[in-house]
């Protein structure tokens, strides 16, 4: 665990000037406010996103600033604040620049979501649930903070993109930012494996031996969730606990 006061900061006045032009570069609001309170203080964390900025998610504004290639090193922290643990940002060094990820996420053509829409149903893909085409959003099966755009030229391949409602990108995202694989290695063939990117064929979950099922309830299906529900409550259980004791059985 570093001391927050002895990390190196790195200020507008001691990075490389290449690093600083695409820094300057950067008009996306959540990350040019991470990166301008960088500039000026050497260092950011999670706390003062939270307590400056108002970001509910400060790891999401860390991973703009990632998105968009500037190189940022992560320093666990203890906060004078509270005593617990947080992330603590600076900028690398200016050979770490992720050259596919400049300038950001591309925007999607409109006619993209309807490919996927033909491709794979409208379905959410880590639940299968099938939705308003309204509720889906296009994801990266790969992170783009690992893979990027580096292909961004070439037509879109909609077998390297998948469809997530709101809950299921959101969970993606907060296991892919505390995945080792994003934070330091970087490897797409990791992800290829993972779940949160092909949830049909993987073998690991963020780098851990875990398998997952979602099983959503629907229509006259709710009734038989509320008599798993009421018999795990009689045994003091809970569902998904119940239902892998009945596999079992």
């Amino acid at each position: 665990m570093a001391d927050l006061d002895k990390i190196q900061r790195t200020p507008q006045s001691l990075i490389d000037p290449a690093l600083l032009a695409l820094c300057l570069s950067i008009e996306a609001k959540r990350a040019r406010t991470v990166i301008d309170h960088i500039l000026e203080h050497g260092i950011i964390t999670n706390e003062e996103l939270s307590d400056l900025y108002g970001y509910d998610h400060p790891p999401r504004a860390i991973r703009d600033v990632r998105e968009n290639g500037i190189p940022l090193i992560t320093h666990n922290v203890i906060s004078p604040k509270t005593g617990r643990r947080m992330g603590a940002y600076t900028f690398d060094d200016v050979s770490k620049i992720k050259r596919g990820r400049i300038g950001g996420r591309k925007a999607f053509p409109k006619r993209f979501k309807q490919d996927l829409i033909e491709m794979y149903g409208a379905r959410d893909a880590v639940t299968g649930e099938g939705l308003d085409e309204r509720y889906l959003q296009i994801d990266h099966r790969i992170p783009y903070e690992v893979i990027g755009d580096d292909n961004s030229g070439a037509k879109l391949d909609p077998a390297e993109f998948m469809l997530l409602d709101a809950s299921s990108n959101r969970a993606k995202s907060w296991s892919c930012e505390h995945c080792d694989n994003l934070i330091t290695k970087h490897d797409p063939q990791i992800c290829r494996r993972c779940f949160w990117a092909f949830p049909e064929d993987y073998d690991h979950i963020a780098e851990t031996q875990s398998r997952r099922a979602d099983i959503v309830w629907t229509g006259e299906e709710v009734q038989d969730y509320e008599k798993l529900k009421a018999e795990a409550q009689a045994l003091s259980m809970e569902v998904p606990a119940l239902i892998k004791q009945k596999l079992r059985e």
